[in-house]
């Protein structure tokens, strides 16, 4: 029998109006996936913008650039953006960096409750 890999959910509820809690929960998703982590990013809230092009910049000292651990995350592991967060920004994924899904409440809690699956919220 094979040993299932570990999933790691990191949910985001903050935008820049956080920008510490924004930088560290990618940084931690992003470490994760260059670890060999199987993470999943939840995008929720203001941290939703994080999704759209060029929308988001932050110049926070001694951290990463957020585009570039989203794009880290983003080629090993996978970005989401809450559903209804998505449209109360009136976004459709075309509208996302290509890659990222639009997903709902549901696609959410089966990932959470996966046995393997270890989830933080940011």
């Amino acid at each position: 029998m094979s040993e299932q890999r570990a999933l790691l959910v990191v949910k985001v509820t903050c935008g820049v109006e956080a920008p510490e809690r924004l930088n560290q929960a990618l940084t931690v998703a992003a470490t994760a996936v260059a670890g060999g982590v199987e993470v999943s990013l939840w995008l929720t809230g203001e941290a939703t913008w994080l999704a759209v092009p060029g929308r988001v910049e932050l110049d926070l000292p001694y951290a990463a650039p957020l585009t570039e651990l989203r794009d880290a995350v983003l080629a090993e592991g996978r970005v989401t953006v809450c559903g209804q967060c998505a449209a109360r920004r009136e976004l459709t994924e075309r509208d996302l960096v290509e890659g990222v899904q639009i997903r709902g409440a549901a696609a959410f809690v089966e990932e959470v409750m996966a046995p393997s699956a270890r989830s933080l919220v940011y």
